[in-house]
């Protein structure tokens, strides 16, 4: 086992020294084997489906925030679209749908929407009954009510703030507009017939289930009975129990910006996991585990997934002052409230950031005055920062983390999101953990710099039919590989409705075991 103690720092070292022998018992060694309780704090909605049950449109998810839509004209057979992405008018004359031809839903109600295009203005509907694409933020002129058709949910019609209905063809057969634009001028009824102008068939191409989703959507909106069951059931004690028992080390527990405002955070979020959070401390010292607090939602949302709670896929974090300004007064909260605890291993600054939407200069930054919060407040926790996903570079942070004694480089590991692996078999899957990922993980992992942690990896991957020893043989192959990572190992995650990716049930079932 390596040291506690920082790579190289006297004046760290006797701050170790200061701390009481109880709290140095119950810091666990490095390297530490820990477990991401993903899906308690921050919600995703692919971990547990089940928290979206009983949402109204669930089926379609039209529904909320986030949603990604395309229209296509039923009389014209071409996809409507914002001229340019954005900043001009709509027009109805695509063949085929792309970027230019989807637009992403901000949730009004359950049936009222503003659409948000490819280069982020709002649609709004001029006093002529045109519509354009300009508009910087939503608007009176850019509230629009999806009305679908009785007997399918994915033709629909579009009604704009001025009641009348959008339409790209004039019901006698010929175009209301040369150029194919689309107008709001329309009250007549129809008849919802492929000869209808008013019809448009909908594709869903994606959509969001994050926290801001299922905080947005009626009834849950105002009512934080369904978090309270799910905090408070979820994870449990005896959850902590068995991570200790199990031979696991640390916990690594994801939080979004909106729980340093608890018990009040901004709407729509819910109040309560900062309470739940607090528990989450008494267990591990309990248990004796480490606790590592991992931001995994910033304000402005770091990159365009639902589990940083992205409000519609965009991604601001970095763009302003403000919300690295305000990130790093929520990393100064959480470091005052949990300097004092035993159990607090280490604080990660921002989950998975994603470039080239996040600076490398606003990042470092960012992480510089992020340390310093930590170090206000505790000498000796350890500060994790997270590599920029699709970054070409891995070594981006070794200088600026090599100079800021007790930094941790965090990186992640997939045998999943790459279409490589499409057709690799189970020994080429382990080749690739032992030579590849060896490899990327030996270029981070220097002597003198940062320590490394491998903050998340699963025994999941593409190989159809594999039986029990190929996983067990799968695992043992990214343990022995990630025990090299001087800070450790994180499996991600402790509890999931898929088998593979619930360390809890991997462990149950006998495919993995860290007794040895």
């Amino acid at each position: 086992m390596r040291s506690r103690l920082f790579h190289s720092s006297s004046l760290l070292v006797l701050c170790f020294l200061s701390r009481s022998s109880a709290v140095m018992a119950a810091a666990p060694r490095l390297p530490v084997r820990a477990v991401n309780l993903g899906g308690w704090l921050v919600t995703e909605g692919w971990i547990l489906p089940s928290l979206f049950d009983g949402i109204p449109n669930n089926d379609l998810l039209v529904i909320n925030d986030g949603t990604q839509l395309q229209f296509k004209s039923v009389t014209q057979n071409a996809y409507v679209a914002a001229e340019n992405g954005g900043g001009a008018g709509l027009v109805a004359n695509r063949p085929q749908a792309s970027g230019w031809e989807t637009f992403k839903l901000w949730r009004i109600n359950e049936v009222t929407f503003n659409f948000k295009v490819f280069g982020n203005q709002f649609v709004g509907v001029q006093s002529d009954g045109s519509l354009v694409a300009t508009a910087a933020s939503p608007g009176r002129s850019g509230t629009f009510r999806l009305v679908c058709s009785p007997g399918d949910k994915y033709r629909m019609r579009i009604m704009a703030p001025n009641g009348l209905f959008l339409q790209s063809h004039s019901v006698d057969g010929v175009h209301a507009n040369k150029d194919a634009s689309l107008t709001a001028d329309y009250g007549k009824s129809t008849s919802w017939g492929d000869d209808d102008p008013l019809v448009f068939a909908v594709t869903r191409v994606t959509g969001l289930q994050g926290e801001y989703q299922i905080c947005i959507t009626v009834p849950y909106c105002f009512n934080s009975e369904l978090y309270i069951n799910h905090w408070s059931t979820y994870i449990v004690e005896a959850d902590f129990r068995f991570i200790s028992e199990s031979g696991l080390t640390a916990v690594k527990i994801p939080v979004g910006w909106w729980i340093a405002n608890d018990p009040r955070p901004p709407a729509p979020y819910v109040g309560g996991s900062l309470k739940t959070l607090d528990k989450a401390f008494k267990w591990a010292e309990k248990y004796n585990l480490g606790v590592i607090i991992d931001l995994h939602a910033a304000p402005g949302s770091q990159n365009p997934f639902e589990h940083i709670s992205s409000k519609d896929g965009s991604q601001d974090w970095g763009t302003t002052d403000t919300n690295i300004a305000q990130t790093v007064q929520v990393i100064d909260f959480l470091a005052s409230r949990y300097a004092k605890s035993p159990s607090l291993l280490a604080v990660k600054l921002m989950n998975e950031p994603l470039a080239p939407g996040v600076s490398l200069e606003s990042l470092k930054t960012y992480y510089r005055d992020e340390y310093n919060a930590v170090r206000k407040h505790s000498s000796d926790a350890y500060v994790i920062m997270s590599n920029r996903l699709s970054s070409p570079d891995p070594t981006e942070l070794l200088g600026l983390a090599g100079g800021l004694p007790g930094s941790v480089i965090d990186v992640h590991y997939y045998a999943l999101f790459n279409n490589m692996f499409d057709t690799f078999t189970v020994q080429q899957d382990i080749d690739f953990i032992k030579t590849n990922y060896s490899s990327d993980l030996s270029i981070v992992t220097r002597e003198s710099g940062p320590l490394t942690f491998v903050g998340e990896w699963v025994a999941g991957w593409k190989v159809p039919n594999a039986v029990k020893q190929e996983f067990q043989m799968f695992a043992n192959a990214q343990m022995d590989v990630y025990w090299r990572a001087t800070f450790g190992w994180a499996y991600w995650t402790l509890k999931n409705v898929n088998n593979h990716w619930s360390m809890e049930w991997m462990i149950n079932n006998g495919y993995i075991s860290l007794k040895s």
